[in-house]
C-alpha cells in the first residue's frame, strides 16, 4: 500500500473575526495558543479514505489549513485498498446507519480482507510517525489500523462521523465487527451523544459535532453576477454569460474559474427565474433521492412552477463509494418512467469532481440560487449540507434523523419531518414556495444558528481540548 499525501493550503485563522462575536473570537484565539503549547513539535496525522467527495474530506481540508497556519504541524493522508475492501467498508457504513445495504456477510472472510488492508496501511503509516505524534483515524475504513498503531506506542483517536439514534441489530453487527479494533484507541469521538456505541469505555468518549468553513469556496459570499455565470457555465442556467466570468475565490485566496459542465439528465434546461428545490448529496440510498423525487412529483403541484434538482458527485470520480453508480442509475431509470409533465420539472446532475474548489463553487451557487434546500435522509451522521444551506440563508426541509436534529430547530430555523412521510415533506416544501416572507424569515434565523454553533472556530477548540487529554 502507498498512502496518498493530501496537499493542504494554509488558511488564516484571523479571518474568523469577520463572522464571530468579540467573545467567541477571543475564545478561539485562546484555543489556538493552547494547542501550540500542548502539541509542541508533535505532528497530528489525519487519516481517511478519500481526499474528495463527502463532508469528512471537506472538513479536513479547512480545519487542517487553519491548524497549519497556526504553526501546528498537521498532515493528512488517504489510505489505499482494493475494490473488495471498499465494498466491505460500504457495507459497514450502511450497517452503522442501521441499513442492510448490499446484504453481504461480515464473517471471517470479510475480517481477513479488512485486516490485510488495515495492516498494510498501518505499516506504511508507522514508518512515517513517531511515538510523540498523534494519529486521528476517521470512520470505519480506518478502524482496523488502531491496534497496529497502538502496539507501536502511537497515541490514536478514532473519529466516527456516522451513527444511529436508535441502534438496531444491523448496527450492532457492525459494532461487533469493529469493536475489537476501536476499543484500543486512546479516545473515541462521535458527532452526537446518541451515537456512542454500547459497551465502550465512556470515559474515553468525547462528543464533537462537525462544522463548516464559512470562507471556503462552498460557503463564501457570491454576488449575483458571479452566481449566474457559474450556473450558466456548469449547465444549470440557460442563456449566455454576457461576458461575465464564472469566478470564485479558492482556498488559497487566488481567483478560480468554473470551466466544467455537470453531467445532466433533464428534459429541458433550467432558467434562473424558475423556483427551485435542491438536494445536494452523494448518490446513496440513505439520502433517499428516489423518495425526494416521489414526494416532489406527488405533493409539489405544477402551480408552484417549481423544479427539482437532485445533484451529487460524478460517480466515476468517487473511489470509496462503489454503490454510487447503481443508485444514480436507479434514479435515472425512475426519472425516465415518470409522466412527461413531471419529468420536465426534474433535473439530475453529476457534478464535476476534478477540481475540489470548482465543485464547491458550483454547489455554493446552486444552494444560493435555490428557493428551498432539502435533505430527506433516512439516516444521517450529521449532514453538513444542512448547515451549508442554512449559512446561505436558505430555508431547509430535512429528515428528523441523526445530526440534522441538532442543526434545525423545527419551525424556526427550518423544518424537520419524518423522512418516510412524503405528504408532510411535500407540504413543508410547498408552504415555503408559496410563502416567500416565511421562507426568508426562516433562512435568516438559520444563518444566525450556524454562526453561533457550527463554524470551525468552535470545532477546533473542542479538538484542542481532546488532544490535551490524549497527549
Amino acid at each position: 500500500m502507498a498512502l496518498q499525501d493530501v496537499k493542504v493550503i494554509e488558511l488564516y485563522p484571523e479571518r474568523f473575526r469577520e463572522v464571530l462575536s468579540a467573545e467567541s473570537l477571543q475564545a478561539f484565539r485562546d484555543a489556538v495558543a493552547r494547542g501550540r503549547r500542548v502539541l509542541g513539535d508533535r505532528v497530528v496525522w489525519n487519516v481517511n479514505s478519500t481526499a474528495r467527495g463527502g463532508g469528512v474530506a471537506e472538513m479536513l481540508r479547512s480545519l487542517i489549513g487553519y491548524v497549519r497556519m497556526a504553526q501546528i504541524d498537521a498532515r493528512w493522508v488517504v489510505i489505499e485498498g482494493a475494490p473488495d475492501f471498499f465494498t466491505l467498508t460500504k457495507r459497514l457504513h450502511n450497517r452503522l446507519h442501521g441499513s442492510e445495504g448490499d446484504g453481504g456477510r461480515l464473517g471471517e472472510t470479510e475480517r481477513r480482507i479488512f485486516e490485510r488492508v488495515s495492516q498494510a496501511n498501518a505499516d506504511e503509516l508507522c514508518a512515517r510517525v513517531s511515538e510523540r505524534d498523534v494519529v486521528i483515524l476517521h470512520d470505519p475504513q480506518t478502524a482496523g489500523m488502531v491496534p497496529c498503531l497502538r502496539e507501536r506506542g502511537v497515541p490514536v483517536v478514532w473519529r466516527a462521523h456516522i451513527g444511529l439514534d436508535l441502534p438496531n441489530d444491523r448496527a450492532r453487527e457492525a459494532w461487533d465487527f469493529l469493536r475489537g479494533y476501536v476499543e484500543h484507541a486512546d479516545a473515541l469521538v462521535f458527532s452526537r451523544a446518541a451515537f456512542e456505541w454500547e459497551g465502550l469505555d465512556h470515559d474515553r468518549v468525547m462528543i464533537i459535532p462537525p462544522s463548516i468553513d464559512a470562507f471556503s469556496p462552498k460557503n463564501q459570499s457570491l454576488g449575483f453576477t458571479d452566481l449566474a455565470a457559474i450556473l450558466r457555465t456548469s449547465g444549470f442556467a440557460a442563456g449566455e454569460t454576457h461576458g461575465a466570468a464564472p469566478a470564485f475565490q479558492r482556498l488559497d485566496g487566488t481567483t478560480g474559474l468554473v470551466h466544467r459542465r455537470a453531467r445532466l439528465t433533464e428534459a429541458q434546461p433550467l432558467h434562473l427565474d424558475t423556483p427551485l428545490v435542491t438536494q445536494v448529496s452523494r448518490w446513496d440510498r440513505l439520502k433517499d433521492p428516489l423518495g425526494v423525487l416521489q414526494a416532489f412529483a406527488e405533493h409539489v403541484p405544477p402551480e408552484t412552477r417549481a423544479h427539482l434538482l437532485l445533484a451529487g458527485p460524478d460517480v466515476e470520480a468517487v473511489s470509496d463509494d462503489p454503490e454510487g453508480a447503481a443508485v444514480l442509475a436507479e434514479v435515472q431509470a425512475t426519472w425516465r418512467e415518470i409522466p412527461s409533465e413531471i419529468r420536465r420539472r426534474v433535473h439530475l446532475a453529476g457534478l464535476p469532481m476534478d477540481d475540489a474548489d470548482e465543485n464547491a463553487a458550483i454547489v455554493n451557487a446552486l444552494q444560493r440560487r435555490s428557493d428551498v434546500v432539502v435533505q430527506k435522509s433516512l439516516a444521517e451522521g450529521f449532514g453538513l449540507t444542512v448547515s451549508e444551506a442554512m449559512w446561505k440563508g436558505r430555508p431547509v426541509v430535512a429528515g428528523a434523523v441523526g445530526g440534522i436534529q441538532d442543526q434545525i430547530e423545527d419551525g424556526r430555523t427550518g423544518y424537520l419531518v419524518d423522512p418516510r412521510d412524503l405528504d408532510a415533506f411535500g407540504m413543508r416544501v410547498r408552504e415555503l414556495l408559496e410563502d416567500p416572507p416565511r421562507a426568508e424569515r426562516i433562512g435568516g434565523a438559520a444563518q444566525i444558528a450556524v454562526r453561533d454553533h457550527f463554524l470551525g472556530a468552535r470545532h477546533l477548540g473542542q479538538w484542542v481540548d481532546l488532544l490535551e487529554r490524549v497527549v
